[in-house]
Parts: structure tokens; sequence; C-alpha cells
């Protein structure tokens, strides 16, 4: 790694990124065309039937959105929309299929061209049936590659992925509980068999009750906390097996909030991890927590400077080479946040400023419950909800049991994730970032302001 002008760096080159309707893609594309107009091409890959129906996803879903205001303002509407036209090209296509299901002429146009590969395409829910897992976020790795190797100018490929404690590669096979060997073409074959359902007419409910059943069976086989990380884990084993001398860079973020500062602080899309336990709070809903009231669990969240660590990390490996490098970002090491402290901001945020509920009264929040396991929150439920039983609480419960059930591995977080390599990739690239247009040091969060005066207020903005 070498210090560089990062912004230069971007200067003339050719990007092509994929999941490029998602969330993490948005503000990288966002950042690049305010920071950087000067980018020869932007290829976004978007899911559509069509190129037609591609530029209008892209339009509606990323260009309308109030994340590109400030780009907006700082260009005006009619330069931004010849940017656009001049260097963004939204492409129909597929991950899940041979090259990327992408039109063969303008395939081969842009193997001529395309500098980086950023694939952030994946589906994150945790509970995904098992053979849409499989085919997005693991088999489209081989896909991808095989496109990669077609392109004549690649410096690299960067992969978005999720979380291991170490920052290093997996090995081919590897389980997180060393008592198993994870055989990729099994959990192929398991996929296929289970789609036999379909030819002894089992329902579409049935089938996705089994493949969400198998897996959970699997990631708990192998020693992982879900299926989105499971499956996502097999990608990265693929990518490394089968990347031959192709530079691969491994990016895997924690748990990704609002942005931080740019384009502005604040902007969030959907209903994720943390935001659907903030919003049923600040609704009188729910004051239960998952965690442990002796040793806090540490809830490892990393606002959305994402992108910078992502642009560094081009700059920094910007010549060609056959390694592989894992970048953590992270905030458990450099500046931990704990559960606890997390729940005591929302609470004070809600205490000062409640919402107002639908006949225009302000929402008394309660105070929390905390729970260190499951055995205690069944507990709680059947004291507080088993007495006052409907056919409607009970769904309740089911669903709260099972919410409970997914962020478990997280909630009850104890460990420290490693992130030395990004660590390096800051000192590296701090003498191009001397104005912070690149920052991704978590060191320089303010948990506590972020959270009251950022996140939690535009959760009401964007999502409430």
């Amino acid at each position: 790694m070498e210090s560089c002008c990062i912004n230069q760096f971007l200067e003339g080159k050719t990007i092509f990124i994929t999941g490029a309707a998602g969330y993490l893609a948005k503000v990288l594309t966002e950042k690049i065309l305010r920071v950087q107009p000067n980018v020869k091409k932007l290829y976004l890959l978007i899911r559509a039937p069509d190129t037609n129906s591609a530029k209008q996803c892209f339009n509606n879903e990323v260009i309308k959105t109030d994340l590109f205001r400030v780009v907006r303002e700082k260009l005006g509407a009619n330069n931004l929309h010849a940017l656009i036209e001049d260097k963004v090209f939204p492409i129909s296509g597929d991950i899940a299929c041979d090259n990327l299901a992408i039109n063969s002429d303008l395939k081969d146009d842009m193997c001529r061209e395309i500098d980086i590969i950023v694939n952030s395409a994946a589906t994150t829910r945790f509970d995904e049936r098992y053979d849409t897992a499989i085919r997005i976020n693991t088999l489209c790795a081989m896909n991808i590659i095989n496109f990669s190797k077609q392109c004549a100018k690649l410096k690299m490929l960067l992969h978005v992925s999720t979380g291991l404690i170490p920052e290093k590669p997996l090995n081919y096979g590897e389980t997180l509980n060393g008592s198993s060997h994870l055989e990729i073409d099994v959990e192929k074959k398991l996929v296929e068999a289970l789609k036999d359902l379909q030819d002894r007419n089992a329902t579409e409910k049935e089938v996705t009750l089994a493949m969400k059943i198998l897996g959970i069976e699997r990631e708990r086989l192998h020693g992982w906390p879900n299926t989105y990380s499971f499956t996502k884990a097999i990608g990265e084993m693929l990518l490394g097996h089968l990347k031959e001398d192709l530079q691969l860079i491994i990016l895997r973020p924690t748990i990704i909030s609002s942005t931080y500062k740019e384009p502005f602080p604040g902007w969030v899309e959907g209903m994720r991890t943390m935001e659907t336990f903030f919003v049923g709070y600040g609704k009188g809903k729910l004051n239960v927590a998952m965690g442990d009231r002796e040793i806090e669990s540490i809830l490892d969240v990393v606002p959305d400077m994402v992108v910078n660590s992502v642009i560094a990390a081009m700059a920094a490996h910007r010549n060609p080479s056959s390694h592989t490098t894992v970048y953590h970002f992270s905030s458990s090491r450099r500046n931990q946040l704990k559960l606890g402290d997390i729940l005591q901001f929302i609470v004070d945020y809600f205490k000062k400023n409640p919402w107002i509920d639908e006949r225009g009264k302000p929402v008394k929040v309660k105070k929390f419950c905390f729970l260190d396991s499951m055995t205690s929150f069944h507990k709680y439920i059947a004291i507080h909800y088993m007495p006052l039983l409907k056919i409607n609480l009970q769904t309740r419960i089911n669903h709260a049991i099972r919410v409970a059930e997914l962020y478990k591995p997280y909630t009850l977080f104890k460990a420290i994730f490693d992130d030395t390599n990004a660590d390096m990739l800051r000192i590296a690239t701090r003498e191009s970032n001397a104005d912070d247009t690149f920052n991704f040091d978590p060191r320089t969060i303010q948990w506590e302001k972020y959270f009251k005066e950022t996140h939690v207020p535009r959760l009401e903005k964007y999502i409430f």
C-alpha cells in the first residue's frame, strides 16, 4: 500500500458496480459523482428485464432520492443530468446468470474498458430461503469471477462481504466450529434436492418454509449465526479458490447505519437491523432488549463511512497484484459501543423528543426489560403476554421469538473484530486525505452525539 491522492486516482477510471440499487452502492455512486465528476464511466448493474427498465429504476430509486440532494445543489439539476447521461450507464443484468445476463455486444465493450469491479450485490435477510441465499450470495461469485477474467484492463475485484473475527481470507471448505468440513457441492445438491418438493405438488409456502429450515440447519452445522453470513462466507471461499492471479480485495463492514457526515448526516433507507428496534421502541410497542447484564454486549456498528474505505482500498491497491487482502470496517476495537449505551441513548432521546401517535398525542416510552438469554425471553413473554392471549397476540409472540432468535448472536456478542489491515490502510492514505474527504476512522465518531442528533432524528424523516 502506498500513499496517493485518492481523489486523483478516480479520475479517468471505469468502474463497474453490481447491486447498484442497494444502499451501499447508492452511497458509493453519489460519492464518486460528487468528489470526482471526471470519472470516465460508472457501469451500474441493476436487476431489470431490459436497459430502459434499468434506467427507469436508476432514476426513480437512486437519483431521485434525497441522498443526491447535495450533488444536485452543487452541480445544478441540468448539469447533474448531463453528467449522468455522459458518465453513468445503468445495465440490465443478473449476477446469478452466466455473463451476468448482460447483452453480449455491451459485455464485450465493458470488458475492454473496466478498471475496477465492486461487487456489492447480496441478499441480506438473516433467514432468507436457502436456495435464494445460495444463488445470490454464493453461486454469483463464480459468475463474477468468470466475468472479471474477461476484463482486459481489470486492476482489482473488490467484494463486499460480512464479518468474521480474524481479518484474513477464509480457506476453501473452512468452518467456524471446526467440527465439520464444508463441501460446497454438497450444499448445492441439497438445495437441488429440496426443489423436488415442487414436483411433488408442495405449495410455495411449504417450499419456502422447507428452504428456510434447511438454511438454519446448514448454518448451525458449520458454526455460522445465520443463513446470510453463511452463504456470504461460501461466496468468499469460491472467490479465493477461483480467482487465479486476479487481485481480490474483500471488505467486511459490520452493522452499517446512516451516513455520518457526507453527503449530509443521517441519510438512511429501509427498515434494517437497528432501525426496526428503534422504531418499535419509539412507537411504545417494544421495550424488551436481548443482552448480557453482567458483561455488557458489544454492538459493532459503523456509520456509513464504508464507501470511503472502499475508495481508499481502490487507490491503495491501484497496482495489479495476485494477492487477496481483507479489510474489516468495524468499531469494536477502536471505538467500542456497548449495547447498554445505545439503549440509553434512545431512551434519553424519546423521553425528550417523543414521537406523536395517530391521535396526535406524544408516545410515552417504557423502561427497558433487559434479558440475557432466550430462556429469560420466553419467561418474560409467558408472564407479560400469555394472560392476555388472543390470536393476533399469539402471532406477535411467535414473531417476537423468531426475531429474538435471529438477532441473538449480535445482541449477546462480546468479541472484538480485528481491524489491523484497515488501520494500516488508514495510515497509508492519511497524507492524501488531509481534509477528511475519505475519512473512515471509527475513532472520530462521537457515539452519543451521532445517535441523539443524527441517526435517531433522521429515522422520523426517512422511515417513521
